[in-house]
């Protein structure tokens, strides 16, 4: 089973913690705070602007599990000295993490989910945000659209475009990656991205949803429903497979640090 790092290397493009939500080493609690809200709002499960729901959910997990460990200042402490986190005590799988975070933003609504992509899109932050993945990815377009917050495969020529302009006034350096991608490459990603598209769209008509919020709410509330009724029935098949087991006593102790 991958690591929490090795997670946030695959899916962030980066095992440093602090980059993954997007503030620095010395970062206060507040600001680690703002920083998980802001990425959260981008990846959080109820948007409905998001085609890849799986991807989109798996990254919100991710995010609030490495923002739990750093508001912990015992774990931070831990991470800070050694670079590692203690994977018994982080891995925390059972957990609701949509919970977690209505319980640290209690007042945040879907409707503010949805202003917070619209006000990003064009934004000085999202100009910053897109610098910053064209140089750690050294110009791959994929991991750009990957990392970039909010956007889709809609964006992909809105920011090359930005890019190269960028490029020609001396701004950003000029990565093979980018200005020499292959077309094929380039194509694969856009004919999977309108396929995820289409599928959400799909999935959009199945829960009824229409253009105003109490329909957004509505859908946002039927999923809701569908998910507790997916944890009940794992409870139960939890309860069929284990409850009547004799064996006691936890397993193991703790793992060791590597």
């Amino acid at each position: 089973m991958p690591s929490l790092l090795q997670n946030c290397e695959k899916i962030f493009h980066t095992d440093n913690l602090y980059e993954v939500i997007g503030v620095e080493k010395d970062a206060s609690q507040k600001e680690l705070k703002k920083g998980y809200h802001r990425k959260a709002l981008a990846f959080h499960p109820d948007r409905v602007l998001n085609t890849d729901k799986e991807a989109a959910t798996k990254k919100f997990q991710l995010l609030s599990q490495v923002y739990s460990i750093l508001a912990d200042e015992a774990r931070r402490r831990e991470y800070d000295d050694t670079g590692e986190v203690d994977e018994e005590a982080s891995v925390d799988q059972d957990r609701d993490w949509t919970e977690y975070w209505r319980l640290l933003f209690p007042k945040v609504t879907a409707k503010d989910i949805e202003e917070f992509g619209e006000k990003y899109r064009g934004s000085d932050e999202e100009m910053k945000d897109l610098k910053k993945a064209y140089l750690s990815s050294e110009g791959d377009m994929a991991t750009i659209l990957d990392t970039v917050l909010c956007c889709t495969y809609e964006d992909e020529e809105r920011f090359a475009k930005v890019l190269r302009d960028l490029i020609k006034d001396g701004q950003l350096p000029a990565f093979d990656k980018f200005s020499k991608e292959n077309i094929k490459k380039k194509s694969a990603r856009l004919k999977k991205a309108k396929q995820e598209a289409a599928e959400a769209e799909e999935e959009a008509k199945k829960l009824k949803l229409g253009d105003d919020y109490n329909s957004l709410a509505a859908a946002i509330a039927q999923r809701q429903k569908a998910r507790a009724r997916q944890a009940d029935d794992f409870l139960s098949q939890l309860e069929a497979k284990y409850g009547s087991s004799s064996t006691g006593g936890k397993k193991g102790g703790k793992k060791s640090k590597r």
